[in-house]
């Protein structure tokens, strides 16, 4: 990221707190678009942060998805957070989590943090 970036200090924050681990050597990508399992796994992060109870997915079994084999091993707590709390509800029996959450997810998924997490 380049040096006074409009997003560097929040980028900065989140790193100094685990919530962004970017994309090794101190690379982030704040204007990349973001994964769904990249947003759920931020998300998770931030709530494991803020001491919310992330509990309610570890009994959420994202396997019965049709494309769970292809959820990266970092993101799978944050995705059963993510549809335990149904942040994330998927489509045709498809979670789609290495496709980019559209403005509008982004959107819906954050409304729902809100409501279903941040209590």
């Amino acid at each position: 990221m380049k040096p006074g970036a409009y997003c560097a200090d929040a980028v900065a924050w989140a790193a100094e707190n685990g919530i962004v681990l970017g994309y090794g050597n101190g690379n982030y990508g704040p204007d990349d678009s973001i994964t769904r399992e990249q947003m759920a796994a931020v998300l998770y992060r931030y709530a494991k942060f803020k001491g919310y109870d992330v509990s309610v997915g570890e009994e959420t079994n994202i396997l019965s998805y049709d494309d769970a084999q292809t959820i990266g091993e970092y993101a799978i707590p944050a995705l059963q957070l993510a549809c335990g709390a149904e942040l994330i509800q998927g489509s045709g029996n498809k979670l789609m989590p290495k496709d980019g959450a559209t403005r509008a997810q982004v959107a819906v998924i954050l409304t729902r943090f809100c409501q279903n997490v941040e209590k």
